[in-house]
């Protein structure tokens, strides 16, 4: 019989120091980019003129002058949105899993709901609501919660036919053997799937609340267009990646702990 392979006791000491160095790397070499493109823009704004390329200076200080009210304003319609999107999904998911009848019926209507462009949907949306809260809420959620939905049915389908057989052997009931086993299971699904859609329903929103609210990030790029304001809307560009930026580390850090049991 062949022994089965150990790996070194020094194995485990050695990846965790080669990671760290690989992580120090990555941020140094993402911070000379930001620099590079930092001073290329500065070198910019000494050639041309200043209502088309302003100085560093210039967009610091539209920095300190923003309307971070607003940042709130559309952080708190990302949020709710996103979390009707999520149940919606997930219950719709479940829905076409248990019911194929359901599945056979609603998939098509989903897939065309998912042909249809964002810019279309914001249209729809100022024809036919009159509220703008009803607008934005509606947009994101008819552009997120079929990503939700697709995402979260394509996990189900993929637990094991092994474990669902297992699971039913103990005889749970239909809440059980979701809260026990498929939750768990698609929790990946469920992380990327938050991915994707944070980072889609921040640029919707700020689209929609371009052209149909009067708050929100976009309602700031409006203002800052018609003031032709190049600063602000760059110093508002800035905001949006940092928002994005620390969002997205935000949920690698819960995907790190949720999912701390993977290699």
């Amino acid at each position: 019989m062949i022994a089965p392979w150990n790996a070194p006791a020094g194995v485990g000491r050695l990846i965790a120091p080669n990671e760290r160095k690989a992580g120090l790397q990555s941020s140094r070499d993402a911070l000379i980019s930001f620099a590079a493109v930092a001073a290329t823009w500065q070198a910019a704004s000494l050639v041309l003129p200043k209502f088309q390329v302003p100085g560093l200076q210039y967009v610091f200080h539209s920095l300190l002058t923003l309307r971070y009210d607003y940042v709130l304003i559309s952080l708190t319609r990302v949020v709710l949105a996103l979390g009707v999107s999520f149940l919606l999904g997930l219950a719709c998911a479940i829905a076409m899993y248990i019911y194929q009848n359901v599945e056979r019926f609603f998939m098509p209507i989903v897939r065309l709901a998912m042909a249809v462009p964002a810019t279309c949907w914001i249209v729809f949306s100022i024809l036919w609501f009159k509220g703008v809260e009803l607008r934005i809420t509606f947009v994101l959620i008819v552009c997120c919660a079929p990503i939700f939905l697709v995402d979260m049915l394509d996990g189900i389908r993929g637990i094991p036919r092994d474990l669902r057989d297992m699971m039913w052997s103990f005889r749970p009931g239909l809440t059980h053997f979701l809260w026990m086993l498929v939750l768990p299971a698609i929790t990946p699904v469920i992380l990327t799937s938050f991915k994707i859609n944070l980072s889609q329903a921040i640029r919707l929103v700020t689209f929609a609340e371009l052209v149909g609210a009067v708050s929100g990030i976009g309602y700031g790029l409006n203002v800052a267009e018609e003031l032709f304001s190049v600063a602000d809307v760059f110093a508002w560009t800035v905001v949006l990646i940092v928002i994005l930026t620390l969002a997205m580390e935000a949920l690698s850090w819960v995907e790190s702990r949720l999912l701390r049991w993977r290699p």
